[in-house]
């Protein structure tokens, strides 16, 4: 059973993560990710919006009909989506102002429906609760790299915009990367979203050549046997 946890795990967080490799959700990993925190924020409440998605649909999977299956998991994320909504507005307004329209957006976000049509609807809760979660802080993880990638090189900082989430006092840790930068526009513009993306993109797959280079160097040939 914990290998099946590992598995989830791995594939959310790196074999199947959806900003990188399923490249899923691409309007709001483009636009949102001007800085860490605005990324780190709306993917934090997407992978809470499709854990909540994925562990309300297993549940009740073998009572819904299959000809109206995609229009009652709709209305359950649209349902979710609303709370997460609603609460980030309420004890977070400012970062609220800055996020949006994104918000709302992670109604019709294909990663959330994807996650609860291929994987919750087949399968038990716990496991799909998981799912929901790993997948979403894949996203996160993509987001939030993104986003510092564009704040550091538009800006010359990191975590600018703490405040947005936990008040005034939290300006403090907002670091100054780089002193009297006079920053590059062309970064925290869409231009830049694309570049900064396809960057992480080349980094993964990268990784994944290496990796397998190294798996083939270290597998020994088979020697063919000598007759005599």
């Amino acid at each position: 059973m914990s290998n099946i946890y590992k598995e989830i795990a791995v594939n959310g967080l790196w074999k199947q993560n959806p900003g990188v490799v399923q490249l899923l959700g691409l309007c709001p990993t483009l636009a949102v990710t001007t800085t860490a925190v605005n990324g780190l924020s709306l993917g934090f409440a997407t992978a809470l919006v499709m854990a909540a998605a994925n562990g309300s649909v297993s549940p009740v999977r073998k009572f819904v009909p299959n000809e109206i299956r995609v229009p009652i998991f709709i209305l359950v994320i649209a349902a979710l989506v609303t709370v997460i909504d609603m609460s980030i507005n309420a004890f977070a307004h400012p970062l609220h102002k800055v996020l949006g329209i994104f918000i709302p957006l992670i109604v019709v976000n294909c990663i959330v429906l994807a996650r609860v049509e291929s994987f919750a609807a087949k399968n038990s809760p716990v496991p799909s609760i998981l799912d929901g979660f790993t997948m979403g802080l894949g996203l996160t993880l993509v987001l939030g790299l993104l986003g510092a990638l564009r704040e550091l090189v538009g800006k010359g900082t990191l975590f600018s915009g703490l405040d947005l989430v936990f008040g005034p006092a939290a300006k403090q840790f907002v670091l100054t990367v780089i002193p009297d930068y006079h920053g590059f526009l062309l970064a925290v513009l869409p231009p830049g979203a694309f570049l900064g993306l396809g960057t992480l993109i080349a980094l993964r797959n990268w990784v994944e050549i290496r990796k397998a280079e190294k798996t083939n160097s270290s597998t020994p040939l088979l020697q063919p046997a000598l007759h005599h």
